[in-house]
């Protein structure tokens, strides 16, 4: 069995990778176990530079806010900004404090820098403006929307002016309540106020989208895009709040549901534009449902990869990364009858390995599931070995 599983593993760089495709895909996805560890973002980082040069990928999407996201992609394609000011503005979650995360961003400035635009790498942030405490203010996406609107076709056509979304969206502060994420009473997501912003809304992103033919040529297909963005955004936010405010047992499902729903459909617009690279948490790219336990209760819902993949089949790729230790957060060496033990037990500190070969070799041993110490880390399910492409495989996370 251990000459099985050697058989699988191959160095990790760009070609390994690749060989495990049938070709290339419209978006190839890279998996995390964890945040916040910059040793799989360093590793993440050359994997990506490798697969830029090597195979043409032209787009890189990370798991971040995907309105903050336009400021990088701003300062990558033309310089705007320092770069301590747009990883302060550009990264959500806190991750533009990551070395690796600015190390990225340098990278293709650099790499940017003197090409044409056709050739030029791009930057998008795939996440909804959500943080675990709450969500942003509908106001920055439905403003940015009916600018682009009302400053190119007849105001007849408006469903309404900015002085009355401006009225209805009242202080951002009612939005970003955090009390409203555990108490369904302090959110404004069902206020008659955000019910008729709903409407709005989805009037204004359909008349975009009616005006494709006249817009594109008016401004640019990259304006165009960012409007749609603006139209993804301030329908997701908005039914995000709508379910910040429900009272039922679905209400968590629900909220994580909308939040992979927007990943989701940011990924296919970014897939739309041409080949690309994404990072994520294992969790969001995966083909199968997610699962986490949240208040006590089970959570279960369709993740961002899986509604990616049931639309682009072949066109979407996923593979994971698994880790074997990651002693500074109480993560010891693997148990050595679950998958990250039997890699574990390879020579090699870090490995590509071919999954459903794997899934082929381990399907008499069942392997346990991994048990985590750590809230912060999830181990691999075996189950879903077979659904994933490959596995990036680090033996030791140390600590930076």
């Amino acid at each position: 069995m251990a000459t099985d599983i050697k058989d699988t593993a191959h160095t990790v760089e760009a070609a390994a990778v690749m060989s495990l495709l049938p070709a290339r895909p419209r978006l190839l996805a890279l998996g995390e176990p964890t945040h916040g560890q910059d040793a799989l973002l360093d590793l993440r980082n050359e994997l990506f530079r490798q697969l830029v040069e090597q195979e043409g990928y032209r787009t890189i999407a990370l798991e971040s806010d995907c309105m903050m996201g336009l400021v990088v992609d701003d300062h990558v394609t033309s310089g705007t900004g320092t770069l301590d000011e747009v990883m302060e503005h550009g990264i959500s979650h806190g991750w533009g404090t990551s070395a690796a995360n600015r190390e990225l961003v340098r990278w293709m400035r650099a790499y940017n820098d003197g090409r044409p635009a056709s050739e030029q790498l791009r930057f998008a942030g795939f996440d909804g403006p959500l943080e675990i405490t709450g969500a942003a203010s509908p106001r920055q996406a439905l403003i940015a929307l009916h600018g682009y609107l009302s400053a190119r076709v007849d105001a007849d056509l408006l469903p309404c002016t900015a002085g009355t979304l401006d009225r209805l969206l009242g202080t951002d502060e009612r939005w970003t309540n955090p009390a409203a994420m555990m108490d369904p009473a302090q959110s404004v997501g069902q206020s008659a106020e955000a019910r008729e912003l709903r409407l709005l809304a989805d009037d204004l992103a359909a008349l975009l989208d009616e005006q494709a033919p006249h817009l594109i040529t008016a401004t640019s297909r990259d304006d165009w895009d960012r409007a749609r963005l603006c139209g993804r955004t301030a329908t997701g936010l908005l039914r995000y709040h709508y379910w910040m405010a429900d009272t039922s047992q679905a209400r968590m499902t629900r909220l994580v549901g909308v939040r992979d729903q927007m990943m989701a459909h940011n990924l296919l617009a970014v897939a739309a534009r041409g080949p690309a690279l994404v990072h994520a948490h294992n969790g969001h790219l995966q083909r199968q449902k997610s699962t986490m336990r949240m208040g006590g209760m089970p959570l279960e819902w369709w993740s961002a990869g899986a509604l990616v993949s049931a639309q682009l089949g072949e066109g979407y790729a996923f593979v994971a990364t698994a880790l074997g230790t990651i002693r500074h957060q109480g993560v010891d060496t693997p148990p050595p009858d679950t998958v990250e033990g039997l890699l574990y037990a390879l020579p090699e500190d870090r490995c590509v390995i071919d999954a459903p070969r794997l899934a082929t070799a381990l399907s008499d041993e069942r392997p346990a599931p991994r048990v985590s110490p750590w809230f912060g880390y999830s181990p691999l399910d075996p189950s879903h070995l077979a659904d994933s492409d490959g596995i990036v495989f680090v033996k030791d996370v140390p600590r930076r």
